[in-house]
């Protein structure tokens, strides 16, 4: 915790005249911040969503979508960027390892508002920093690598914002099949996924649905789904939004689709978030 105090302390915070807000978390893992930044993205005009690209094949700044308009395939963009992109016809979505030069990026597009996906840690950036907690945080409360979390607990006092599963937002799904919302799953299902802790999408699903998990990012191959065909012939399947962006080029004949959003709780705990974005107006 001292280093991560000195790194604050000693930071030299840029100021680059848009608004950034960073939305992160301080476990291992998935909590949310997808949905909950197609949520704020959603909000507001001239939105760019930055990302590093985790589990992308290339490297360096690539716009993966101008104001709606697709630009790069899923491998240059890496399946978060990709997902984002499919989802929001209003924003731009930029993929770099480097978050400053993004950030200059978004501004020469015309971008008024920037979302940080995962920032909490770059202390040198002036922006607003969201945190959001799981509905049931780790219980080892050490950090990496013998632990569950990226750093200490006590992060979550330098946040502007703390927004937790459960108590602020919970997670609404719903399940399509060719784009056509459905009410009723197969009951011979399997869940193929390659997300951050799959089991917690089984909460969702009906009672017996099994699993084949790959590794966070995992790029499917050919190989994977033949596999899976023959060991599964009589299941249907069904994945995530994340998982269908890789899938759907391989043209699976009974696939159905999570479809995840959130409903916020109460809508006034997000009124700093308007309050720092105006204040550049």
């Amino acid at each position: 915790m001292l280093i991560i105090a000195l790194k604050r302390a000693n930071a030299k915070v840029i100021e680059f005249d848009i608004p950034v807000v960073s939305i992160g978390n301080i476990i291992v893992g998935g909590s949310g911040k997808t949905p909950f930044t197609i949520f704020l993205a959603k909000k507001y005009n001239d939105v760019c969503i930055i990302l590093r690209g985790y589990g992308r094949e290339s490297k360096g700044l690539y716009v993966v979508s101008n104001r709606g308009k697709i630009l790069e395939d899923v491998k240059t963009s890496g399946d978060e960027a990709m997902l984002l992109a499919n989802r929001l016809n209003n924003a731009t979505i930029i993929v770099s390892e480097n978050r400053k030069e993004a950030i200059l990026k978004a501004k020469e597009l015309g971008c008024k508002v920037v979302f940080l996906d995962d920032g909490f840690s770059k202390y040198d950036i002036k922006k607003f920093d969201i945190l959001i907690r799981p509905k049931d945080e780790p219980t080892n409360l050490f950090c990496l690598p013998s632990g569950g979390y990226r750093e200490p607990k006590i992060a979550y006092s330098y946040a502007d914002l703390e927004i937790q599963e459960g108590k602020d937002f919970k997670r609404i799904v719903s399940f399509s099949k060719d784009g056509k919302y459905v009410d009723i799953l197969p009951k011979k299902l399997l869940l193929l996924t390659a997300i951050s802790k799959p089991k917690r999408v089984l909460e969702f699903l009906p009672k017996g649905t099994i699993m084949e998990a790959f590794e966070d990012h995992h790029t499917f191959l050919k190989e994977d789904i033949d596999k899976i065909a023959v060991r599964y012939k009589d299941y249907s399947i069904i994945t995530t939004e994340k998982d269908f962006v890789k899938l759907k080029n391989f043209n699976l004949k009974d696939i159905y689709l999570m479809n995840l959003d959130l409903k916020i709780e109460d809508d006034s705990k997000l009124e700093n978030i308007d309050k720092y974005i105006n204040s550049y107006k």
